[in-house]
């Protein structure tokens, strides 16, 4: 039996400069001692019984997973705690919004083999594993990850590989889940190969949330390996400044020294991180670890997390006062990724103030009007 997740220094924070043991740091241990029941909630905070029952019934229907290292950035005792938020189980998960479907971005329907995604003409997208070290509360694939009765085989990964060798306008190749790092390093490798084996593919993409919610998976080995398949690209996601640690940066560390480029795709999400402080606070953080920002999502149309969703306007209010006022390959493209598989629109402020044969007015980020 190993340590339970209460005698391994459970209420230190991961910025305390406190070491719970050596276990904290095996992520093997970390994924052993996740939290996926009420139960495991009540070992660690005190819960009323509607608390308790409104979580169960929302993780009866959607998953639940927390790395003790990602619990332990939680402040329990605020209501709007951004890390809470994002992997706590909440009864509002249960009901259908305005417009959510299953499956929002029409992934289904463009699916040519199962596990593969063919929606843009010269690249696809690979679902390797639908299991994740936490399970984001406002995550576009609810459907069906955590879903053991919907595993992801060899034999749908060979299907997906197979799909891109005998088709020779693919050049860039997604993987995604899931997380891909939750994947042994030989499993993950034996894909690598492969696809880095087909000649015209040229990019190879790995979508993550390793460095945010278990950064002790990053290990030198991992890195090595990685290191054998370039040109490979990581993109990850953070959301919320509090989600920097030493351990995350540790980790974007490693990838970036492996000369991975880095990427982070944000989803603005109502009551986390929908202000332009927090916002520009988490884009700074990012570029200071070498990490580019690349898109801000507007949530989703995924059943069950309307409580997330802000206005559209909210984030063009965002992007506008970002403009200007940081360095321009710092500001996030904000999209949406329209539902029925319309793909993704760049949504940009309105600079543009009247256009005639003679005239082009624009305005810039501080309110001046220009005459062209």
């Amino acid at each position: 039996m190993g340590l339970r997740f209460s005698d391994a220094g459970r209420d230190l924070p991961a910025h305390s400069g406190k070491r719970p043991g050596k276990k904290w740091d095996d992520w093997r241990w970390q994924v052993r001692n996740r939290l996926v029941s009420v139960e495991d909630l009540a070992e660690r905070i005190s819960l009323i019984p509607k608390a308790r029952k409104e979580i169960q019934n929302a993780a009866a229907v959607f998953p639940m997973a927390i790395t003790p290292y990602y619990a332990s950035l939680i402040h329990w005792d605020d209501p709007g705690c951004p890390i809470k938020l994002q992997c706590l189980p909440s009864i509002q998960e249960l009901k259908v919004g305005s417009g959510e479907m299953e499956d929002p971005l029409s992934e289904e329907a463009y699916s040519p083999v199962p596990g593969l995604v063919h929606r843009y003409p010269n690249r696809v997208l690979m679902t390797i594993t639908l299991e994740c070290y936490i399970y984001c509360r406002h995550c576009t694939r609810k459907r069906k990850v955590g879903d053991r009765t919907k595993a992801v085989t060899e034999q749908v990964i060979h299907g997906g590989i197979d799909y891109i060798r005998s088709h020779s306008e693919i050049r860039d190749v997604l993987l995604s889940g899931g997380d891909p790092f939750f994947l042994s390093d030989r499993f993950l490798e034996n894909i690598l190969k492969q696809i880095r084996g087909i000649p015209h593919v040229e990019i190879i993409r790995i979508g993550t949330r390793t460095p945010v919610v278990l950064p002790q998976r990053v290990t030198a080995s991992l890195v090595r390996m990685l290191k054998r398949y370039h040109p490979l690209w990581i993109n990850t996601h953070f959301n919320h400044p509090r989600e920097f640690t030493p351990e995350s940066t540790l980790a974007l560390s490693k990838l970036a020294d492996g000369g991975f480029p880095l990427g982070n795709q944000t989803v603005l999400l109502k009551g986390i991180n929908d202000d332009s402080a927090v916002i520009k606070e988490l884009i700074h953080l990012l570029v200071k670890n070498r990490v580019r920002p690349y898109y801000l999502y507007h949530c989703d149309y995924s059943r069950g997390i309307e409580h997330f969703r802000t206005p559209v306007s909210k984030g063009i209010e965002i992007i506008e006062q970002l403009i200007g006022h940081t360095s321009g390959f710092a500001v996030p493209t904000y999209v949406i990724d329209l539902p029925g598989g319309g793909g993704k629109i760049p949504l940009f402020p309105k600079y543009q103030q009247v256009t005639t044969d003679s005239r082009f007015v624009l305005r810039n980020f501080e309110g001046y009007l220009y005459y062209l």
